[in-house]
C-alpha cells in the first residue's frame, strides 16, 4: 500500500490497544493497581494499606497468620479473659451444691488414705482389724480418685468452725489470684498449676495423717499463692507485695492448724512453688517442653509418693 493510500484509510495507522486489566476477585471492574505482593490486579474494595504500596485481602489474611503472637514471659497470651478460672470456680460451687442435696458424697469423695465403711454406708476412720462388717475404703485401697475429688469439695455449713467460709474463702482467693496467674502463665499452664498443687496438698496429707478425712481447695490455693510470689520475684514486680501475700498465707497455716488439714496446705504451696519455679525459669527457646517436662516430673513424683505409702499401709496391714 502507497503512502497515499495509507492516508486514505485511518485504520491504517491505529496503535494496538493494551488488554483490559480486571480485578481478580471482581472481573467486572477495570483496574490498574497491583498487589506489591502477589502481583494481582486489584479494585479499590480489595486495596489494603500496606508498608509499601497496596496489598490484596488474601495476603494480608496471610500476613497475619505469620505474625508471632505476643506472649509473656512465661507463655501466656496477652489479654483474654480468665475463663479457666470462672471454670473452676463454677465446679468448685457446683460441687458444692451437690453436697448440700446429697451429704453423703463427702464420705465417698473425701481424702482418706485408710479407713473402714460400716454396713450403715458411712465411712469410719479406724485402722487395724478385721472387722466383720466392714470394708476398707481409702487411698491406699484403690480408691486414688479421692487425691483429687476432696479438692472439689468443702465442709457444710454444720461441719466445725470453718462452715460456709469454708469455701468462700478459697473461692475469693481463687478469684484474685486466680486471674493474675492465667494472665501469665496462659490457661493450660495455669489449669496445671492449679489441679498439681491440688494434688500435692492431697499427697502430703496421705503421707502425713493416712486415717484423717480431709476436704478443700486449699491446697490448689496455696500453691497459686507461691506461683504468685515467684512470678513477681521473677518480674521484680512489687516484690515487697509478694513477700507480704506469701506472709499472710504462711500465717494462716499456722492459725488454721486447729481447724483444718496444714498437711494439705504445705503440700500445696511446697508443689506450687515447685511447678511454678519450673515455668517461671524455663528457657525461652525450649519453653513449652521443658515446662511441660516438668509438669509431667512433678506428677510422676506424687505418684511415686502415693504408691510407696500405699505399699508401706496394705504391707502393714
Amino acid at each position: 500500500m502507497d503512502t497515499q493510500d495509507a492516508q486514505d484509510d485511518p485504520d491504517a495507522t491505529e496503535q494496538p490497544q493494551p488488554p483490559v486489566t480486571r480485578c481478580y476477585r471482581h472481573p467486572e471492574r477495570e483496574c490498574y493497581v497491583r498487589c506489591t505482593r502477589c502481583d494481582r490486579y486489584i479494585c479499590p474494595d480489595c486495596m489494603r494499606e500496606a508498608p509499601v504500596g497496596h496489598q490484596c485481602v488474601e495476603c494480608v489474611r496471610e500476613g497475619s497468620g505469620t505474625v508471632r503472637e505476643p506472649r509473656t514471659a512465661f507463655g501466656g497470651r496477652i489479654g483474654g479473659a480468665p475463663v479457666a478460672t470462672w471454670v473452676l470456680i463454677g465446679v468448685n460451687v457446683l460441687a458444692y451444691l451437690l453436697e448440700l442435696a446429697s451429704p453423703g458424697v463427702l464420705d465417698r469423695l473425701e481424702n482418706l488414705g485408710t479407713g473402714l465403711r460400716g454396713p450403715d454406708g458411712g465411712t469410719y476412720l479406724a485402722v487395724g482389724g478385721p472387722y466383720p462388717g466392714f470394708q476398707a475404703v481409702g487411698v491406699a485401697h484403690g480408691e486414688w480418685y479421692r487425691l483429687i475429688t476432696s479438692t472439689f469439695l468443702h465442709l457444710l455449713p454444720t461441719q466445725g468452725i470453718l462452715g460456709i467460709t469454708h469455701i468462700l474463702f478459697n473461692m475469693y482467693w481463687l478469684w484474685l489470684l486466680g486471674r493474675i496467674m492465667e494472665q501469665q502463665l496462659g490457661r493450660a499452664r495455669f489449669v496445671a498449676l492449679y489441679l498439681l498443687s491440688a494434688l500435692g496438698g492431697s499427697v502430703l496429707v496421705y503421707l502425713l495423717a493416712p486415717t484423717e478425712s480431709t476436704v478443700g481447695a486449699s491446697g490448689a490455693i496455696f500453691g497459686l499463692a507461691a506461683g504468685y510470689y515467684v512470678t513477681a520475684r521473677r518480674l521484680r514486680h512489687d516484690p515487697a507485695a509478694a513477700n507480704r501475700l506469701i506472709i499472710t498465707f504462711l500465717i494462716w497455716m499456722v492459725i488454721s492448724a486447729g481447724m483444718a488439714s496444714w498437711q494439705g496446705h504445705l503440700g500445696g504451696l511446697l508443689t506450687g512453688g515447685a511447678v511454678t519455679l519450673a515455668f517461671a525459669f524455663a528457657p525461652r527457646n525450649r519453653r513449652t517442653p521443658v515446662q511441660a517436662a516438668s509438669a509431667v516430673l512433678v506428677l510422676a513424683v506424687l505418684v511415686a509418693l502415693v504408691l510407696l505409702k500405699t505399699r508401706q499401709l496394705t504391707g502393714a496391714a
